[in-house]
Formats: structure tokens, C-alpha cells, sequence
């Protein structure tokens, strides 16, 4: 198993495969749109790493024994059910189902042309896992009671606080604040996953309103956007 990518990742792609031509054609695209690619040779091997790991997205050889089972399996799997698939394939039979195929034999050109199609794609199962490091002063309420405390990283399914008062695992809370460079507060209905003896917590979002969603998903769009570097940015401007 092979791990390659970029100082600033764009997502995370699990390459199962053991031809080394398409594998050096499809991680040498994925490199230029700096996306981290890891590669694994056999499906046995393949199968418990997706049920472990978070990847934005997978492409599957099918000339792999028992390649079918990976998009079957991988719709069940807690964290790669909404990954963005891909499936190396002869034009005839039609493979089984992924959001993209990319037909052999494959070509530097053919695979760019289906990398760029999806990078929206990625980049936005990307922003799902997104947790952004953040200092933000934050209100939090526990039956009834309010303390103050410190958004430490917040993604799209919850956040992490510090200095706050003794948490329990469960515990259901309201966190009240606003996201950087905004002005309109947002309230977030959370669980208490983990507490430390440190006063920090690991909260996982439960409700917010569609406005609240809204706002969030748009900042982290926009904090990912930022972290686009200028190679990749040039790839979609070339005509």
C-alpha cells in the first residue's frame, strides 16, 4: 500500500488497482489538482481499510477479482457511503455503477478531463470532514445554566470547545456564536461525544436551522477555497 499527495489536500482518494499504468496516470492527475491518493493492489485489503478510514473518493479497477463488491460495500460503510467513485473500465460490458468512469486504455488527457468533471465533487465530500481550526468566543447552555468557552475547530457535523465546566458524554447542549468576519449568530443543538480533564469537549451537531446550515456550509466552502492553491486554480483556467 502507497500513500502520495500534497502539503495542501483538496481530499483524500483511495486507489484500488494493480496495473501501474493506470495507477501512475490516475495519481499523477490526482497530484496536480493536489489530491492525497493511497493506493491498494487487492480488494481483501481494500474493503476493511474503507470501513476504517475517510476517503472523498475511491476508484475501482474493475480487472480486480471481486471488484464489484467495492461499490456494493461501499454505500454501507459509516464514513464513504457519499465518497465520489470512479471505475477503470473496458467500454464493453458497461461496468458496475460509479459516478464516473474513466475507459481503457486509459490516457493522460481522458483522465484529466474526468478528474476535473469531478473535482467539484470532491472538493465538496471534502468540505463534509472539513474541521477548521478557529478561536471563537462562544455561549453554551446545559440545563438551563450558561458558560463561556471557545470554539477550538468546527466542521459541517460538529465542533470541539475548550474551557468549559465538566461535561458529561451524552449530554445534550445549545452552543451559541458567531463564525468569523460575520455578524449574525448562529445556535447549534449538540451531543457531548468526549470531555477531557482539560476542559475541552468534542460536540456533535444534532440540530440547526436550514439558515444556520446554510451560513456554515458557506464558510467552509470559502475557508477551503482559500487553501486552493494557484497550480490547481490555473488547471481550470487553461482553454
Amino acid at each position: 500500500m502507497i500513500a502520495a499527495g500534497s502539503k495542501t489536500a483538496m481530499g483524500r482518494v483511495l486507489v484500488i488497482s494493480n496495473d501501474p499504468s493506470a495507477i501512475q496516470k490516475v495519481v499523477e492527475e490526482m497530484h496536480l489538482l493536489s489530491i492525497v491518493t493511497e493506493i491498494c493492489g487487492e480488494v481483501g485489503m481494500a474493503l476493511p481499510l474503507l470501513n476504517r478510514q475517510k476517503f472523498e473518493g475511491v476508484v475501482v479497477d474493475c480487472g480486480l477479482p471481486r471488484a464489484s463488491e467495492i461499490l456494493e460495500q461501499l454505500r454501507h460503510t459509516p464514513s464513504n457511503r457519499t465518497a465520489v467513485t470512479f471505475a477503470i473500465a473496458a467500454p464493453q460490458p458497461m461496468p458496475m455503477q460509479a459516478n464516473f468512469v474513466m475507459e481503457r486504455p486509459l490516457s493522460t488527457e481522458s483522465v484529466g478531463r474526468t478528474l476535473k468533471a469531478a473535482f467539484g465533487l470532491i472538493v465538496r465530500e471534502r468540505r463534509r470532514s472539513f474541521r477548521c481550526p478557529v478561536t471563537i468566543a462562544a455561549i453554551v447552555w446545559l440545563e438551563g445554566k450558561e458558560a463561556n468557552c471557545h470554539l477550538v475547530n468546527i466542521s459541517e457535523g460538529g465542533m470541539a470547545i475548550a474551557e468549559l465546566p465538566a461535561l458529561k458524554p451524552g449530554a445534550q447542549v445549545k452552543v451559541n456564536f458567531s463564525l468569523p468576519g460575520k455578524v449574525d449568530r448562529l445556535t447549534v443543538e449538540s451531543e457531548v461525544c468526549w470531555y477531557d480533564d482539560q476542559g475541552r469537549a468534542g460536540l456533535r451537531s444534532r440540530v440547526i436551522s436550514s439558515e444556520h446550515k446554510s451560513s456554515l456550509q458557506g464558510w467552509l466552502a470559502a475557508k477551503l477555497e482559500e487553501d486552493l492553491p494557484e497550480t490547481v486554480a490555473a488547471q481550470f483556467q487553461k482553454r
